[in-house]
């Protein structure tokens, strides 16, 4: 199993207990586990990089939408058409 889907299996395990303690808020979890809960992105993204330095950690917010990227950036500027 990839890193960060160890984390994203971690969070959807605790997306109901989450999302009735911190709606909106936003959390980080390394290694499989919790590790803190932010009222931004910028604090979430503080900590886990003065923590934890490059990572693999996830940083999510509770709740939120998933996020649609364009295409160009989900698969590179290779594929892009011309």
């Amino acid at each position: 199993m990839d890193a960060i889907d160890k984390q994203i299996e971690a969070y959807e395990e605790m997306r109901e207990e989450l999302e009735t303690k911190h709606y909106r808020q936003w959390v980080v979890f390394r290694e499989g586990q919790l590790t803190g809960v932010y009222p931004s992105f910028e604090d979430a993204a503080d900590d886990a990089v003065m923590k934890y330095g490059r990572g693999p950690y996830l940083i999510r917010q509770v709740a939120a939408p998933p996020e649609r990227l364009p295409s160009i950036i989900q698969f590179g500027p290779e594929y892009a058409i011309n």
